[in-house]
């Protein structure tokens, strides 16, 4: 690397990679081997999307493509949360393990989101051309109808 600034030296991408390192290199080989195709797999996916959606938000030149895959990567960490409480609860990890991955669960969370203020307050790319070009769809098509009294 020539010195350029890039996603390297974003500190948040850098904890959450080392995060996905940890979850993967120390966690799930202690989960038991009929979790192989399940839980294993799903923690695995989940870890390792954080990292990525912030690399990919990184990657793209509008604020708000970024927020979107910063979004996503919140949604991932969340996910991984849930899968490691799962893994604590059926007794697949002892304490320790937990309160150290949960600590830094609370960590990314509070970087993540930081980072996501950061790029809303930046507007970068909000004056290049296209940048207030949006496609919508009417949002009549997603309203639900929940009163069954209605159909």
């Amino acid at each position: 690397m020539t010195g350029d600034k890039g996603l390297e030296t974003l500190l948040v991408w850098q904890k959450s990679l080392a995060f996905a390192v940890e979850v993967c290199k120390t966690t799930l080989p202690k989960l038991p081997v009929q979790e192989k195709w399940s839980l294993v797999d799903q923690l695995r996916r989940s870890a390792q999307s954080i990292p990525a959606n912030i690399a990919e938000g990184y990657g793209r030149f509008y604020f708000q493509e970024s927020v979107r895959f910063c979004y996503i990567a919140r949604g991932s960490l969340e996910e991984t949360f849930s899968h490691l409480t799962l893994a604590h609860k059926l007794d697949y990890l002892d304490n320790e393990t937990y309160k150290r991955l949960n600590d830094q669960i609370i960590e990314l969370r509070r970087m993540i989101s930081g980072y996501i203020a950061f790029l809303k307050e930046s507007k970068r790319g909000a004056s290049e051309p296209g940048a207030n070009h949006h496609v919508r769809e009417e949002s009549s098509a997603y309203i639900a109808n929940t009163d069954p009294s209605d159909s």
